[in-house]
């Protein structure tokens, strides 16, 4: 079997590695979902004759099996539809089944106890008249396999992997740029609250937010307040971007308040505490993710973070902070959301889909596709029925091209500049709106091709920086987190 990973950047377009049974396939998957899954069942479908890769689909393994049927028929038929819109109908699939023993607990029992799961997956594929090749169970550093019946090459007992960094595949991988991100729980672990004593105080924040943010958004006149919130969401936001690029000493001075500043419960969208944006010492020089996160965490105050998760739920200012998404602001960006995400603590975790989303753009928009996945597919978690990262999910997997949106998002960005620095009268404001159609989709393209008139469109005519940001959405943030506390997704 052919790996060929065209969904990375840099040489591996056309790096191929010829795989050669189950070892081989066992060591290929991180370096084909760009991080060692953990607790997921994947898909990758295989195409041609010699069985190149091509698109995937991963979930996290049902604690219940009576879920795994439904998880079966549809993981299959995912994997099978994104391939046809695409063009290419997969002729083969192989099934991954990734999970941890639990306490006691054996690999060769967690193979048995996944082996009802892995013919389910098996009989769904086939139903579909996509064979399933190979069926792994990947458990306490064996593989088994649930397709090989010769017990000289897969015993029952398990095979153990391959050493880290040892095989063919790993080789080429070093060579050709591609980089493992460590495990799926390690990743998830970035963008989640984390717990602990800090939680009370970022939920007395976020409660004060929310309680500040309303009233100024009903009151005044229509549609005022939500512009005042917005710009001071905004406007924080590019602050604290700066402030991760050049951390500021200890005795720097405050934020100054200004329209939307917070002061005290009764403001919105600064400090209420001087801000000290200083790496501690312990965290100097650090290189892990964790020590990383923590100095990043330690320069937004609870207050700030709550200013900007609430203000975040409000579609419009979601889609023009996407616009920081290249560049040093794409790299600051990406480190702001990853703190907001962890900042939605209990009951407010619903309210994480808009920076979680943020961050799979970012991560999408800068080649780290194993991080946007991961985040977008958290996103859907937090609200499955959030349509900008349900888009995104899509794209991302189909491997579209990402400078679409980059385009679009640019325009958005150009065209407000230039409106920002005429003032124009209400004729031009009017031929300014007109340059985009009121409702066109977002077309995201395949890389290399022109998509042409039937491409298909996003669902519920939805996309991120469209029409709709030159208008207030409907919705208003509500207090204690709950749902419908989003202007629109």
């Amino acid at each position: 079997m052919n790996a060929n990973h065209h969904e990375s950047s840099g040489p591996s377009r056309t790096q191929q590695i010829t795989l050669r049974g189950p070892a081989e396939l066992a060591d290929a998957l991180p370096f084909v979902l760009g991080f060692h899954p953990t607790d997921s069942v994947v898909l990758v479908a295989l195409h041609g004759e010699h069985g190149r890769f091509g698109g995937r689909v991963r979930l996290g393994i049902p604690r219940s099996p009576r879920e795994w049927a439904s998880t079966a028929d549809h993981l299959a038929e995912c994997l099978v539809e994104g391939g046809s819109r695409a063009g290419a109908r997969p002729d083969g699939i192989v099934v991954f089944l990734c999970q941890d023993p639990a306490p006691g607990e054996t690999g060769r029992r967690v193979m048995e106890r996944l082996r009802p799961f892995a013919q389910r997956l098996r009989t769904a594929c086939g139903a579909l008249d996509i064979p399933v090749y190979e069926a792994l169970c990947i458990t306490d550093g064996l593989y088994f396999s649930y397709c090989c019946p010769d017990q000289r090459c897969c015993p029952p007992d398990g095979t153990p992997l391959a050493l880290s960094g040892t095989s063919v595949m790993a080789a080429a991988a070093t060579y050709a740029g591609v980089q493992v991100r460590g495990s799926l729980r390690d990743m998830e672990a970035r963008l989640k609250p984390r717990g602990g004593p800090g939680d009370e105080e970022q939920r007395a924040a976020l409660d004060a937010s929310a309680a500040s943010l309303v009233p100024r958004i009903l009151e005044g006149t229509e549609g005022q307040g939500r512009e005042e919130v917005r710009e001071a969401t905004l406007r924080l936001a590019r602050e604290i971007l700066r402030r991760f690029v050049n951390p500021k000493p200890p005795n720097s001075p405050k934020i100054p308040n200004g329209p939307g500043s917070q002061a005290g419960a009764a403001g919105a969208l600064s400090t209420a505490r001087p801000v000290r944006p200083v790496v501690p010492a312990r965290f100097a020089g650090a290189t892990t993710a964790a020590a990383e996160d923590a100095a990043d965490d330690a320069l937004i105050t609870a207050e700030e973070a709550a200013a900007l998760v609430l203000g975040l739920q409000d579609r419009v200012t979601r889609d023009r902070a996407a616009e920081w998404m290249e560049g040093w602001e794409g790299t600051a960006a990406l480190r702001l959301w990853r703190v907001l995400a962890r900042r939605c603590v209990t009951p407010y975790q619903e309210h994480a889909a808009a920076p979680l989303t943020l961050a799979g753009w970012t991560a999408w928009s800068t080649g780290d596709e194993p991080t946007a996945r991961v985040a977008l597919g958290l996103a859907l978690d937090a609200d499955p029925e959030y349509v900008f990262a349900r888009l995104l999910h899509q794209a991302c997997n189909e491997g579209l091209d990402p400078e679409s949106l980059r385009s679009c998002l640019r325009s958005e960005r150009d065209d407000r500049a230039a409106a920002e620095q005429e003032t124009p009268s209400p004729s031009k404001r009017t031929r300014m709106r007109a340059t985009r159609r009121p409702g066109t989709p977002l077309t995201l393209r395949k890389p290399g091709r022109q998509t042409g008139g039937s491409e298909r469109r996003a669902a519920a005519g939805v996309r991120p920086g469209g029409p709709a940001s030159g208008r207030p959405g409907s919705g208003i943030p509500r207090h204690g987190g709950q749902r419908g506390s989003r202007s629109d997704r």
